[in-house]
């Protein structure tokens, strides 16, 4: 048995279900678009972060190491990137079958590229690496990224239907905005760690 499971199993549940951006983007997706029409996004991000965590183990890690420029670039590159995005969930709409301009579920692919410039996503994968598989051993990397896939995908997938839930109770117009306004602030907040690390 892989000597660091259960660890391992107990940082992937924190880093996963606490709140970060895949959760506040989930939230926001089963909020406006409801469960079905977030599946490509759980999917994504599941997917996307399982194969950024295999990417940090092979070899990305070091070229962070060589050169520590690159991590700051991804932080202001992300940083900038989340405040977009904290805009756009802002000042969203509810979709609506009579608009022209309505807003759209995350994609699949969208939501894979967003671990890229995920702050979250990167500090957990290349702590995970570095603590967990250490060796960087094809055996050990293959867990790591296992066990963040499988707990990802539950994470990710509760946070879209706790937004679902609650579009059933913020059903007018102005709590609408409230809850975008709340999860575009929380999204801007979970930049409180990159910033002040």
């Amino acid at each position: 048995m892989y000597p660091s499971l259960v660890p391992l199993i107990f940082f992937s549940i924190a880093a996963a279900f606490t709140p970060g951006p895949n959760n506040i983007i989930g939230s926001y997706s089963g909020f406006n678009f409801g469960i079905k029409k977030s599946i490509p996004l759980i999917l994504g991000v599941t997917f996307g972060y399982t194969t950024l965590i295999t990417l940090s183990a092979g070899g990305l890690n070091v070229i962070f190491s060589a050169y520590p420029i690159l991590k700051t670039i991804i932080k202001i590159l992300g940083s900038l990137f989340l405040i977009y995005l904290a805009y756009k969930i802002a000042t969203a709409s509810k979709p609506d079958t009579n608009q022209q301009n309505k807003a759209k579920p995350i994609t699949f692919i969208q939501a894979a590229a967003f671990q890229w410039v995920n702050p979250k996503a990167w500090t957990m994968a290349l702590t995970a690496i570095s603590v967990y598989s250490p060796s960087q051993q094809i055996e050990s990397i293959a867990i790591v990224a296992l066990v963040f896939g499988i707990v990802n995908l539950p994470s990710v997938s509760l946070w879209a239907v706790l937004g679902q839930q609650l579009s059933k109770i913020l059903s007018s117009h102005s709590r609408l905005r409230v809850f975008n306004f709340t999860m575009a602030g929380l999204l801007l907040m979970s930049l409180y760690p990159v910033i002040n690390p």
